[in-house]
C-alpha cells in the first residue's frame, strides 16, 4: 500500500484540534504528523503494527501511543472533529478506526496447552 500524507490543508485544520486536547502531547509538529499518517496508514491497508513502513518511525512506539489516544478517547474526538468539517469528514471514517486488539500489535496466540493449565 502506498504511503499515506495529509495534506497540509487537512494538518492545518487538525493541529489546532490535537492542541486543544488536554491528553495529547504534540511535541514536534512533524513527529506528530507522520505518527497521525502511520495510524492511518495502518488503518486503511489493515495491516499488522509490525508491518507498519519503517519511514513513519518504530512500529512499537507508534502502537503505543496509539493505544494511549484509544483509552484517553482522543480518536472518538478527532472524528467527531474531523465529522464537523467537510473537509475532513471522510478522513477518520474511511480508515475505520476501531479499538486495536492486541493482536494487531503482534501478540502471539496462546496454544491449548497453555490455555489449559491457566484454570
Amino acid at each position: 500500500m502506498q504511503k499515506v500524507t495529509l495534506t497540509d490543508e487537512q494538518w492545518r485544520k487538525i493541529l489546532p484540534f490535537l492542541r486543544s486536547c488536554p491528553n495529547v502531547y504534540v511535541g514536534e509538529e512533524a513527529d506528530c504528523r507522520k505518527f497521525l499518517q502511520a495510524v492511518l496508514w495502518r488503518a486503511q491497508s489493515g495491516a499488522q503494527w509490525r508491518l507498519l513502513p519503517a519511514s513513519y518511525g518504530n512500529w512499537n512506539s507508534i502502537y503505543k501511543r496509539f493505544a494511549r489516544w484509544c483509552e484517553q478517547g482522543v480518536w472518538q474526538q478527532l472524528d467527531q472533529h474531523c465529522a464537523a468539517d467537510p473537509d475532513l469528514e471522510r478522513l477518520i471514517r474511511d480508515s475505520a478506526f476501531t479499538g486495536a486488539h492486541p493482536r494487531s500489535a503482534g501478540e502471539l496466540k496462546r496454544n491449548a496447552a497453555t490455555r489449559g493449565s491457566e484454570h
